[in-house]
């Protein structure tokens, strides 16, 4: 479903956020790496909203997923 595909990406980047700012010690130098990068080329909101516009069979409006 669009909204479940919608939430499962904000949901992830959310995750990926939390994991790069997180201050532990164990292994994180290697997650906050990785968070960096995969973030780095994330779709956002807006770009989740374009998507949303030109495949709504695929993507759902941010605005309209349930979180």
């Amino acid at each position: 479903m669009p909204e479940e595909r919608t939430r499962a990406v904000r949901e992830t980047r959310l995750f990926l956020e939390t994991l790069l700012s997180s201050e532990d010690e164990i292994m994180w130098d290697l997650v906050r790496t990785v968070a960096s990068q995969l973030l780095r080329h994330f779709p956002l909101d807006i770009d989740l909203s374009v998507s949303a516009s030109a495949l709504p069979g695929v993507w759902s409006s941010p605005q309209n997923a349930r979180s």
